[in-house]
């Protein structure tokens, strides 16, 4: 088997180019909206988080940016912690309230099904963050269809 000869990656090390962007840095235009649309249960991969993420940079690049939580989605939204609501019971715990709570500090509006809260889940609505806003599962296709209306850029999750 040959040596290897290349030294060890060391911490502090870049392994890619971070620096080369390929495409323009899009912006919205006065009156761009877009809907990042949740189907997916939290902790059970990182499509959920992911997808916040990219609902606050779709805010911060001037997108007005609305999130449906719907189905499993209905998860990411509601207060976590242990033993304790708001307490870390290890590190990533609160990921997703704290980016939803991030996301709508930034002026980003959220929304979630009250049939997969209750029916589904068994919360109440006492259990979203705060200011989660519930709706009516007949809501869950007029605000996508609003948005597509109004030439929405729309990113859907779906997971299982």
């Amino acid at each position: 088997m040959p040596a290897v000869t290349k030294a060890p990656n060391q911490i502090g090390d870049f392994l890619v180019d971070y620096e080369e962007k390929v495409f323009e840095d899009v912006k919205a235009e006065p009156g761009d909206k877009a809907l990042v649309t949740f189907h997916t249960v939290a902790f059970e991969g990182s499509i959920g988080f992911v997808n916040l993420l990219q609902a606050t940079r779709l805010q911060r690049k001037g997108f007005d940016t609305s999130v449906l939580l719907y189905g499993p989605g209905v998860t990411l939204g509601v207060k976590r912690g242990f033993p304790k609501l708001g307490d870390a019971a290890f590190p990533g715990h609160l990921n997703f309230n704290d980016q939803i709570a991030k996301f709508i500090a930034e002026g980003g509006k959220v929304y979630a099904c009250r049939f997969a809260l209750q029916a589904l889940y068994g919360h109440g609505e006492g259990s979203l963050i705060e200011g989660i806003k519930p709706i009516n599962p007949l809501d869950v296709l007029d605000i996508i269809l609003l948005h597509r209306k109004e030439k929405a850029f729309i990113l859907d999750t779906w997971t299982l």
